[in-house]
């Protein structure tokens, strides 16, 4: 009786800090309505009573709850952790990294280039997730992938980002060696999907109940997007228009990774349905706060980073 009182007491302990850092309505696509008790004046009898009323969330123009408050993650939540990005498709990642600076995360990013395996290593052990976006050619080599399979394997998110062929190249040989997937061929996306829903045919939509999806009833797909290859370690996070998986995730054994084929989310119709907080839920979950606690980066690593604006 001690025994299992006792893990009770440690599992309580060491769910706080996940609980501390995500928000009020984490894992709910659709806040309810907010319940506020006043005091007012019964009109036949004079005295003060107190009612309930409810106020409706606050919605935007594509039908997503409106403030940050609805973001898997509360603001601020990640200060001092480091997101580190290998870019090898170029294009602005400004958008995307002021998202993430609204959570805490500070952003480390080689853009369009591979760096040594040594520097790479160590900069990625100053950081609490790795996202990679592919390129039309291999660049990584087998040592780099080699480091991002022990960054993973230690229980560090890894966020892989593919698109239409052929701008997958690293992003199925790092899918591959990490979780056996990959991702394949280009569909005409350019749609807002709702929640998920399936017509006993195809699924489209985003899945509905998950932390990844705090906030999302409604979702950009991308443009031109490659379709990923369904297995059994991967998790449907979100299908497209066209009824294809564009993203799924994994989640076993206290590791975590995305794998999506959509990339030109992170700067095309950047403020179309739901990119930004989609962004800021994916590095919040990928930095796997169940496992580690509030303390993945210190303070004082981030001061030794390079900020990516002076990069």
């Amino acid at each position: 009786m001690r025994l299992r009182l006792l893990s009770c007491l440690l599992s309580l302990t060491f769910a706080v800090p996940a609980l501390a850092q995500y928000s009020d309505t984490a894992g709910s696509n659709a806040p309810a309505a907010a319940r506020v008790l006043e005091r007012v004046q019964n009109e036949k009898t004079g005295k003060m009573e107190e009612r309930e009323r409810f106020v409706p969330v606050q919605r935007d123009g594509y039908g997503n709850s409106q403030g940050n408050q609805h973001d898997l993650a509360v603001d601020g939540a990640f200060d001092g952790q480091t997101v580190a990005v290998i870019q090898l498709y170029d294009f602005p990642f400004e958008a995307a990294r002021d998202a993430l600076k609204e959570k805490g995360f500070s952003v480390y990013r080689w853009s369009n280039a591979v760096p040594p395996v040594k520097e790479f290593e160590a900069q990625l052990a100053k950081a609490c997730q790795l996202w990679l976006i592919s390129g039309d050619q291999r660049r990584l080599s087998d040592q780099h992938i080699a480091v991002i399979k022990r960054f993973f394997e230690s229980g560090k998110g890894v966020y892989i980002w593919g698109d239409n062929e052929p701008y997958y190249a690293d992003a199925n040989a790092v899918g591959s060696a990490l979780m056996g997937v990959t991702m394949k061929g280009n569909l005409m996306g350019d749609q807002v999907v709702g929640l998920e829903k399936s017509d006993g045919k195809a699924h489209v939509g985003v899945r509905r109940s998950h932390l990844l999806s705090t906030g999302l009833e409604f979702l950009y797909e991308g443009i031109t997007i490659a379709t990923v290859q369904p297995n059994d370690s991967l998790q449907p996070l979100l299908y497209g228009s066209a009824g294809n998986l564009v993203s799924g995730f994994y989640d076993r054994e206290g590791k975590r990774a995305i794998f999506d084929g959509g990339f030109t989310r992170l700067y095309n119709k950047w403020d179309t349905a739901g990119t930004a907080r989609y962004v800021k839920n994916s590095a919040a979950w990928l930095a796997n706060a169940e496992r580690f606690g509030a303390a993945v980066v210190s303070k004082n690593v981030k001061r030794t980073l390079v900020p990516d604006e002076k990069r």
